[in-house]
């Protein structure tokens, strides 16, 4: 997976009145400190004396600086006090997330002067913000060294990095089409290429698997060895011979390589029957091995794939997310939930366990190919992209994982704040049971990040 972390336009802000030393002096040691924190920015050196924001005639240079750098957020430190004017039409101009802070004043010097008044200034912009119907994350007035500013600003890199999603746009693949009594996958492609800037590229199914047969046919000797690896490492199950899951491996690299030709940033899969009929097997160890490098999911789920990309910006790409699915609840802890389905990624799968492959438990087939492993533990957050009659939102929460009874495919226990809150708020819609779910926390960044897009509401589960 390419890790994706976005350029942040940094600009210092002064004024003629108070210290332009002292503002200077704050600008270098915020500068050591992004390079330390291996933050991609780039500032206003050369370009504007002091590399610093002091007066309205500044912004124009500042814009078309940061336009042609192609920043994805600007950050605007107030290193004395701040020119609230400059700050709003910047901010206005770039059309970027923003965001704001300042250093904690010091006392006041023997004499009753100050160096900074930098709060002070903070408050006039926010109102020049809100006047200009600018959006912005603000970090709290700390002191440089605090780790709060650290966290404040990883949490709207992070943001900036999921709005910006949508701005520079989704292309989503949907190989097949939806299946028949799946009503709650239906969406509306229009809204969401008119509204979200996403793109439904349909795919046919038909030239699908006589390429990924086409594939298996050639590249034989490489996937036998395969099929003998996996059977070394899996318990497997349910196949009198290999070619089904060589047929597997094909349709794999097949998906792979339509992501790559397409340009893709995720995958929607009719996963039955079409595909498992003419295959001799289910896919799902297809679907696991590509949804550990790209968004995919069975079901044709847009909406699913959408929260999957989402979720994956907000950890710069670094881990898979997952689409699964609150199933049932847990026999004993009334807070706590089955995350399951099928198709997790394959390094998500708990250290003790075994993968398998064998038989669907519910649709009645004499066909293999279902995976089963239980997944890792830790902190987790689920999200969901999902709307009606044009309104869209995004259900953000967090939970943990904790023991509960064996079952098949892949699952694992999440306890939450509040199950039956939950429950209700996801049942009252406009959701459906797909999840996706990412290890980590992250559910600040995602509530953060849709200050940002226009027409997405954020919905805390968590309160």
């Amino acid at each position: 997976m390419k890790e994706t972390k976005p350029l942040l336009g940094l600009c210092p802000i002064g004024k003629f009145v108070f210290s332009n030393e002292d503002a200077v002096r704050y600008k270098k040691i915020l500068q050591e400190k992004l390079k330390e924190w291996d933050v991609r920015y780039v500032d206003l050196e050369g370009v504007l004396e002091d590399g610093l924001v002091k007066d309205q005639k500044h912004v124009d240079r500042a814009v078309e600086h940061f336009r042609k750098a192609g920043v994805d957020g600007l950050f605007v430190p107030h290193c004395n006090f701040g020119t609230e004017g400059a700050v709003g039409m910047i901010a206005k101009k770039l059309e970027v997330p923003t965001l704001m802070w300042g250093p904690r004043d010091e006392a006041p010097l023997p004499d009753g002067t100050r160096l900074r008044d930098s709060l002070c200034g903070m408050f006039a912009t926010s109102k020049v913000l809100n006047k200009l119907n600018v959006p912005f994350s603000y970090i709290e007035n700390c002191r440089i060294e605090d780790e709060l500013l650290q966290k404040g600003l990883d949490t709207f890199l992070r943001a900036a990095n999921v709005a910006n999603t949508f701005r520079k746009g989704i292309r989503i693949g949907h190989l097949g089409q939806r299946i028949d009594f799946f009503w709650c996958t239906i969406i509306n492609e229009n809204e969401l290429l008119q509204r979200f800037n996403v793109e439904v590229l349909p795919l046919d199914m038909v030239e699908f698997i006589e390429a990924a047969k086409a594939r298996g046919d050639k590249g034989r000797v490489a996937y036998e060895k395969e099929v003998e690896e996996l059977r070394k490492n899996f318990r497997i199950e349910g196949f009198d011979n290999n070619q089904p899951l060589v047929n597997v491996l094909a349709v794999r690299d097949q998906i792979l390589v339509l992501v790559q030709e397409h340009d893709l940033d995720g995958i929607a899969f009719q996963s039955f029957m079409s595909i498992i009929n003419a295959v001799g097997a289910y896919t799902t160890f297809s679907e696991c091995s590509v949804t550990d490098q790209y968004p995919m999911d069975g079901e044709s789920d847009i909406h699913g794939i959408i929260s999957q990309i989402l979720l994956k910006r907000a950890n710069f790409n670094i881990s898979p997310a997952y689409l699964s699915e609150f199933s049932v609840r847990h026999p004993d802890n009334d807070n706590a939930v089955l995350l399951w389905h099928g198709g997790a990624p394959l390094s998500l799968c708990h250290p003790d366990e075994k993968i398998a492959i064998g038989h669907h438990w519910i649709l009645p087939s004499p066909l293999s190919g279902m995976v089963h492993f239980r997944m890792k533990d830790g902190p987790i957050t689920v999200a969901r992209f999902d709307g009606e009659r044009g309104e869209y939102k995004l259900a953000v929460g967090q939970g943990q994982t904790v023991k509960g009874p064996e079952t098949l495919n892949n699952y694992v226990w999440m306890e939450v704040d509040d199950w039956p809150r939950w429950e209700r708020t996801i049942m009252e819609g406009p959701y459906i049971h797909h999840v996706s779910m990412m290890y980590g926390h992250y559910g600040d960044v995602l509530m953060e990040a849709c200050k940002y897009i226009p027409g997405l509401e954020a919905v805390n589960l968590n309160r």
